[in-house]
């Protein structure tokens, strides 16, 4: 790079920190951290009526979640800031006073009711709905003296006429017409700026090299170019990456589930897997490997690997990918956060808890079945209740059974007597007695499976027993055979 880089990550605070700006942040941190550059944090907060401290912590959180970890910005500090645009209005005010000293601004006193109508009315005859330039008709001594009187106004800037072109970092050539841009507003009546106009005072001020962000923007970037240019400002690097779409192709939002960095974190999502998830989200490294930690991700990231399309929200490849990094945790890591999950949710009682050792023992045998600790009692629910849940189509298989019952009870006394009620003695009761039906010994196991859990789909039969003990095991097979016989139909006279 010819100069420093430095990028910026510019949330406004009006909500969460959602998944297209936290992997905006996470594509300007990999950037700077690749090139020895610096990430800042800029919260644009001028939205006076919107913006709320909830929202700002809720950025922080969201970005500290994820290890996006700001050099420069609010609780980092910085000699270029304040980092908050509601601490920098006066240097808005300045550069909107040189503008319209030098006659490229000018005030503008249209109702803003009037402006709706007017909007309205270009839209309804097919017209883009600019401003039609009223103001800029009026004498600037008028408009002075009108000024002066106190009468209300904004100021906007005139659009010089021509076309913008630039060479966006991640679309290559981008050009618009000027006649399609309108005289944007910067400062309003209450004299905040705007956002494009605040962004161009604050990313020249703060020296930005690279601005990163989606395409949603790429329509601002002509005007903010201009501004550049009628401020005698040097213009950073564009680059606008991909929309985010749901699995329907379009724009992701709540109807495609969480969209809030910090709700997939309380689903139980690893930031490592979230991280490595909106990495390639519009990006890949060369179309095959998938699997990135943060550190990997800044020795290899790159802007020309960035795509021009639309990125798709895969939710089941999220769920993969957390899987991945769940299972690769050590046993005693995927306990706490197993443990964490049930008592934040209360899903078992809390002297439940307290055995350590047997909860490492379930999640354990649990296993690869589990990508996030919700999961946990999907598989591991019959461990912490007196009688199970029968599932319906389970129960009905064993009820198609006519051997189910007697087998069951006949288990539920092979296992009485084995002395060490561990796997080895337990495997080999279980296969002795399948071996003495003259059946396989899943005529054995899975009516087994079901009489002890309620499902089909379980940890192995063999942890299911040794986790419930031998005295819970033969309770429960005895009670299913009782009830199988209750339900079956009698013998025929």
């Amino acid at each position: 790079m010819a100069a420093p880089v430095r990028v910026r990550f510019a949330p406004s605070p009006t909500g969460y920190l959602h998944v297209g700006g936290a992997r905006t942040a996470l594509f300007n941190y990999l950037f700077a951290r690749r090139h020895g550059g610096v990430f800042i944090l800029r919260i644009e907060d001028t939205d006076r009526e919107r913006s709320t401290k909830e929202a700002v912590d809720a950025i922080f959180e969201g970005l500290r979640w994820l290890g996006l970890q700001w050099d420069e910005g609010p609780d980092a500090g910085g000699q270029l800031g304040p980092y908050f645009q509601s601490e920098r209005l006066a240097l808005y005010g300045a550069a909107a006073e040189k503008l319209l000293a030098e006659g490229k601004a000018y005030r503008c006193f249209c109702d803003p009711e009037a402006l709706k109508q007017r909007r309205e009315a270009a839209l309804s005859r097919g017209e883009p709905p600019k401003y039609d330039r009223t103001c800029y008709r009026l004498p600037r001594e008028e408009a002075a003296a009108r000024a002066a009187r106190g009468e209300p106004h904004a100021l906007r800037f005139a659009i010089p006429e021509g076309a913008t072109s630039w060479d966006d970092c991640v679309r290559g050539e981008v050009a618009f017409q000027n006649a399609t841009l309108d005289d944007l507003v910067i400062l309003r009546t209450d004299r905040h700026p705007t956002y494009n106009f605040a962004a161009v005072v604050d990313d020249a001020a703060m020296r930005i090299s690279h601005v990163l962000r989606g395409d949603d923007h790429i329509s601002n970037t002509p005007r903010q170019i201009q501004l550049y240019r009628a401020l005698g400002l040097t213009q950073p690097l564009f680059g606008h990456v991909p929309m985010i779409l749901g699995s329907d192709g379009t724009r992701l939002s709540k109807r495609h589930g969480a969209t809030s960095v910090t709700e997939y974190r309380d689903q139980g999502f690893l930031p490592e897997a979230m991280v490595n998830f909106l990495a390639l989200l519009g990006w890949a490294y060369d179309g095959e490997r998938e699997l990135f930690t943060l550190e990997e991700l800044v020795q290899v990231f790159s802007l020309d690997r960035i795509s021009k399309n639309p990125a798709i929200f895969n939710h089941e490849k999220l769920e993969w990918m957390n899987g991945e990094y769940f299972r690769a945790l050590p046993l005693a890591k995927r306990t706490d956060l197993v443990i964490a999950h049930l008592r934040a949710t209360g899903a078992v009682p809390e002297g439940s808890l307290r055995d350590r050792a047997f909860l490492e023992r379930a999640v354990e045998a649990v296993g690869e079945r589990m990508r996030r600790p919700q999961d946990f009692l999907v598989y591991a629910a019959f461990l912490f209740v007196e009688e199970v849940e029968t599932d319906p189509a389970a129960w009905a298989e064993l009820l198609a059974k006519p051997q189910a019952a007697g087998r069951l009870r006949k288990l539920a006394d092979v296992l009485v007597p084995v002395e060490a009620f561990e796997h080895d003695p337990v495997e080999a009761a279980v296969r002795g007695l399948a071996a003495a039906e003259g059946v396989k010994a899943g005529e054995v196991i899975m009516p087994a499976r079901i009489a002890l859990t309620g499902k089909k789909v379980t940890p192995g039969i063999f942890d299911v027993m040794l986790l419930l003990g031998r005295e819970r095991t033969v309770a429960r097979l005895k009670r299913a055979a009782e009830r199988l016989s209750a339900a079956s139909p009698a013998p025929a006279a």
